[in-house]
């Protein structure tokens, strides 16, 4: 599964962490999607998936969310492409 970063931006305060977002496309698929990623040391990641725009077809986000799940490669990338927007 090919991901394409379309935006990517990331903040942090003492309260709350790390908060990041990073829109993207997947080869194949109709609609983007926006990851949201969390972490409060910046080590340890959740994330919540959804669709950046309009709602797209339910297998298309699960067959990501699976992806990401499986591919740490992939997850990660998605990772760095947030924090290297921190600070800008």
């Amino acid at each position: 599964m090919n991901l394409n970063v379309i935006r990517a931006d990331m903040r942090h305060d003492p309260e709350n962490g790390y908060i990041g977002h990073v829109e993207f496309t997947v080869d194949g698929h109709r609609q983007p999607y926006e990851i949201t990623l969390h972490s409060e040391d910046g080590a340890s990641w959740s994330y919540g998936l959804h669709f950046a725009r309009e709602s797209g077809r339910a297998e298309d986000i699960d067959a990501v969310e699976q992806y990401l799940e499986e591919s740490d490669e992939a997850f990660d990338r998605l990772v760095r492409a947030a924090t290297s927007a921190l600070g800008r």
